[in-house]
Formats: structure tokens, sequence, C-alpha cells
């Protein structure tokens, strides 16, 4: 079978849905109501048994006006709505990823970052709104206020004020909407203000993730105020309101974001951190601006795939997509031979970018050493049929929510807001959690990804889209920290070499790779050969049940959507989560 063949006829060739299963990790806000009904454990209004636990069988959506995709439905419908209304991807985008902060706060923030690969009237565009360090943040002062130490060695702490970076969202939004939108930011926000003041029903999946997420941070009594209503996390059913959250939306969108960037709500943030033993000054948040570039890209079979480019880990898709281009790899997603050969290009992908990803404004990055056919070339001869052990090569020369919008215009955004960390530093302010991003940078003055005043710390988050002989073809991401690049270059993957359609593509059975030869796969759907067949190869197998618990992590929160030649849109959105793929 001809690796050549076109996207479309690959889709054409789709199978059915497969049945996926999964679990997660993850939260809500404000306050929670117990609806009418009978008086059971856990509060709900009901008698139904809520396991977290996700058996579906779907079919791929498909509509030709607009289409989004995202973890939750009810920010889907927000998104479907603006389209409806008259507003285009960039309108929708937004208004989806502002109800996604209310309905899944421990997983996203307005005070967080944004990264969003973008495609309007034919142009492919990347947007980087993640935030800086502050300008007092350099290694000897936060050395200075760290009182423990792991393995001897300072290390930021993931709560509090000092991992606090630069809020970016806010900005990004902005930019978005103000270089790509047909609407103002009170239009967009509206529908989220009223659902968090009326409240809504909190998921079986939101709630279980609420429930691991709050003891790391509920000494906090910001967060208690608004994250805990009733003193503990909401539970499946239970409405759950946010009002401050709203009050927070409203004054950004009739003051304009200048209120959050060095007015009134900037100024509640910089003093609740600074209370914390941070650093930041209203001048950090007066001086923060997004930037926009150009999409870092590979062609895989003769399909582009574009990623964001660093301070994120788009690279490592596109790393390791080169290297098993070198292959004639099986159409069957279990082949071990297959994954093994996936896993040892995540693995070298892997290596590089902890060597060398970082800000590319602070430190250069050999990007076009690590994207070039030559270099995968080179060193896809270290993928035998064991294990490796990988070390960075290229020359140096010198829990977050996913959604994707597509309009009938064939515009589209692919955007990622996170918090990092399931409710971030643990600080609220207004209703919402400050990110905790800075925890990632590093106090070894040697590392690439080393504590500097105004630097943005290497990223997890990264969008992605797909496009042939020029023209978009699809949208899509995995949420999911380190899962994100891994899970991109699988769904990918499938789509290209097995011929699946979108929805199978995300629903097919994943690996992840955890570091060193640790990998977890989702055993319960794999051939029992497979299995041992990679663990013969030497691989550390970590079984689903093992790794898929709430206190560990998940598979990843993929969406896709695809546009065909002639405008139809196909959408497909994860099983695993509360995903939630809808058109017109």
């Amino acid at each position: 079978m001809s690796h050549r063949r076109t996207f479309l006829k690959q889709l054409g060739l789709a199978t059915a849905a497969t049945t996926a299963v999964g679990t997660g990790a993850g939260a809500a806000t404000g306050t929670s109501t117990t609806d009418e009904g009978l008086n059971i454990e856990g509060g709900s209004g009901s008698e139904f048994d809520y396991p977290w636990q996700f058996i579906g069988r779907r079919s791929a959506v498909m509509a030709q006006n607009g289409m989004v995709a995202t973890s939750h439905p009810l920010a889907a419908q927000v998104g479907i709505q603006t389209l409806q209304n008259g507003g285009n991807a960039a309108d929708a985008a937004v208004s989806t990823a502002a109800m996604l902060n209310f309905v899944e706060p421990h997983m996203t923030s307005i005070a967080g970052d944004m990264f969003a690969l973008t495609h309007f009237d034919g142009e492919f565009k990347a947007l980087n709104g993640s935030g800086r360090a502050p300008a007092a943040a350099d290694i000897d002062t936060y050395c200075e206020r760290i009182d423990e130490s792991e393995d001897g060695e300072p290390t930021i702490p993931a709560e509090g004020g000092l991992p606090v970076t630069i809020p970016g969202a806010v900005d990004g939004f902005h930019q978005l909407i103000d270089r790509y939108g047909t609407q103002e930011l009170a239009d967009v926000f509206q529908p989220t203000i009223e659902y968090a003041r009326q409240g809504v029903p909190v998921t079986e999946y939101v709630a279980a993730q609420w429930e691991e997420a709050a003891p790391r941070v509920e000494g906090f009594d910001s967060f208690a105020e608004t994250f805990l209503p009733d003193g503990r996390p909401p539970q499946p059913e239970e409405v759950f309101s946010n009002p401050a959250f709203a009050d927070s939306l409203e004054r950004i969108a009739e003051d304009g974001i200048e209120t959050f960037y060095g007015g009134d709500l900037g100024q509640e943030i910089v003093e609740i951190v600074q209370e914390h033993d941070g650093v930041m000054e209203l001048s950090d948040l007066e001086n923060h601006e997004s930037t926009w570039g150009d999409p870092i890209s590979t062609e895989y079979r003769g399909v582009e795939v574009l990623e964001h480019p660093p301070n994120t880990q788009g690279v490592v898709a596109l790393q390791a997509l080169n290297l098993l281009e070198n292959f004639d790899v099986s159409d069957d997603p279990t082949d071990p031979e297959r994954l093994h050969r996936m896993i040892e290009a995540v693995k070298i992908a892997f290596a590089d970018a902890y060597e060398f990803v970082t800000d590319p404004e602070a430190e250069q990055i050999p990007i076009e050493t690590m994207l070039s056919k030559e270099y995968a070339n080179d060193r896809v001869s270290e993928i035998g049929s064991s294990v490796g052990e990988y070390e960075p090569r290229a020359d140096r020369q010198s829990d977050t929510v996913y959604l994707t919008v597509v309009d009938g215009d064939g515009n589209a955004v692919s955007l990622i807001n996170s918090g990092y960390y399931p409710f971030a530093s643990g600080l609220v302010v207004g209703g919402f959690a400050l990110q905790n991003r800075g925890f990632s940078f590093s106090l070894d003055p040697d590392d690439a990804n080393a504590l500097e005043p105004g630097k943005r710390p290497f990223h997890t988050l990264v969008p992605a889209m797909l496009a042939e002989d020029g023209e978009f073809r699809g949208s899509f991401g995995v949420m999911g920290g380190d899962m994100q690049p891994q899970g991109h270059a699988q769904v990918v993957m499938n789509m290209v070499d097995s011929g699946l359609n979108p929805q199978a593509a995300i629903d097919a059975p994943r690996f992840r790779f955890m570091g060193d030869h640790e990998v977890t796969l989702e055993t319960s759907r794999l051939p029992e050969g497979t299995v041992d067949d990679l663990r013969e190869r030497g691989h550390d197998v970590i079984t689903e049940e093992e790794y898929f618990v709430p206190d560990a992590g998940h598979y990843g929160g993929a969406q896709l959507i695809y546009r065909t030649e002639d405008g139809k849109l196909i959408g497909g959105s994860e099983p695993r989560r509360d995903g939630h793929a809808v058109g017109f």
C-alpha cells in the first residue's frame, strides 16, 4: 500500500470508530447548589452511579457551515452559537475558551497562557500568548526565597507567588479578536458571563479531577473561597457558579484589557503574588505583549503538519514524524513494530527538545537542524529492534484545555490555554487561578531553560494544523503535558498511515512515553502479543490499570476538524474526556 496516497482518499477508506475506554484528572469553580432530588451520598440529585470511566463508540461529526471541537459540551455549544450569530473562527475560539475557563477552571485560566495557530484568507500564522518571568525574577533572588531543596538543589515551588509568571492569555485573546475577529470581547464573553452567574452542573469527569487536584492548594484561602463551595469539591450533578469570574470578565469587557494589564484587576493580581513571596510588579503586567510569528512544519508522506515554534515543544512531533517517514510502517495502529519505532522516535525528539527548546528571544535554538530531513536521516539508524539510549545531538549554533474551530469560509483557529498545574499556583483573584508556569524554569544557570528576568519558559502547550499542497486541511491538538507532541504524531499517523477518519484516529489506542524506557499503553485495547513484544524489546510497559488512576495522568485529550477540498467539515473529539464536536 503506497504511503503517497492522497489524504482525501485515505479519509474515504476510513474505518468505523473503535471503542475507547478512559478516565482522567481535574476540577471546577465558585458556589454550588444541589438540585431537588433524592438525598444520596455525594449530594447529587439522582440515583446514577458515576464511575469516572468513559466507554464510547462514536462516528465522525459532519457539517458544512462551521464546527467546534473541544473538551466540554457546553463550551462547544457556546462556540457554535457564536458562529451562528455571525462570528467567525476567531470570535468562536475566544468565546469557547472563555467558557472552558468557567467549566474546567482546574485545567485553564485567563491568568494563564495561550498559543494559537490560525488560518485566515489562506495565510497560516502562530500567536504566542505566553507570559514572561517578572523583571525582578533572577536565580539568586529565587534561591534566597526557597526554604527547601530537592536532592540538595533549589527548585522553584509549584505553589504560591514565586512560580507565577505574567499572564498572557487575556492579551492573546484580545490579539486574536483584534486581528481577525468580527465581534468585540464583550460579545464573545457574554455567554460565559451568563453561565457563570447562573451555574452549570459539574460533569463526572470534572468532579473527579477537581477532587484529586484540590488537596495540593486547598490551604490557600483565596482558592478555598472560590473553588471549594460548602468546604469541599463539587460532586457530579451539583450546580456550580462563579459570580466573581463573571464580574472579572465584565470588567475586562467594559474597561478593556488595560484593567488586567496595569489597572485595578492587575493590581489585585500583583498584591496577592507579593503577599505570597512573589516578585511581580504592576510594570510587568503593563509591559506584557503577545507576539505573532510563523508556524514551523514538516511534510509527512505528502501531508504538511504545522506546529507552533519554540518556546513550545511542537518541534518534537515534527522531528518524530521526520524519523518515522524513513520506515514503511504497518497500517495497523496496534502493530508492535510500528509502536516500537514510534516510541523510539519520540524518545530521540524529546532528548533534543529538553536540551535545546527555550525562549528563542533569550537563546538561539538549532531549529533548522532539528527539523531537517537530513538530520532525521542521520539519526534514524539509531532506532534498532530494541530500546536505545538517546542523547541530544542537534548542534547549538551559538493539566490544559484545547479547542479548534473552523468556520464556513475555511478560516480556522487551533488554540490551547492553560494555567499549568491543576488549579495552577493555588492563588485566586477575581474567580480565576494565577498560573504557575514559572515552576518549569530551571535554577541551574547553565540550563537552556534557566530563569532570567523577562524570559519565557519552556512550554508544553502546542496547537497544530494540517495542509496539503499548501491548502488548509485540518486543525487539531492533543492536550496533556508532554503527551501533546507524541499524541500529535500518533493522530497524524492514524490518519495518514492507517486511513482512519478523524474520530477513529482519535479513538485508536495510544501510548505515552514516560521517560527512560518507561511507556504506558492502553493495554486493555491492544492484543496481548503486542504488549509482550514491546516488553521483549526492552520497553518497561506500564499497563493501563497501573497508570490510569485518579492521581496519575492520562493519554491526552484530542480534538480534530478536517476540511475536505469541497468544504465539508469532518470532526472528531476525545471520548476519554467530555469531548464534544458539533457543527451546523
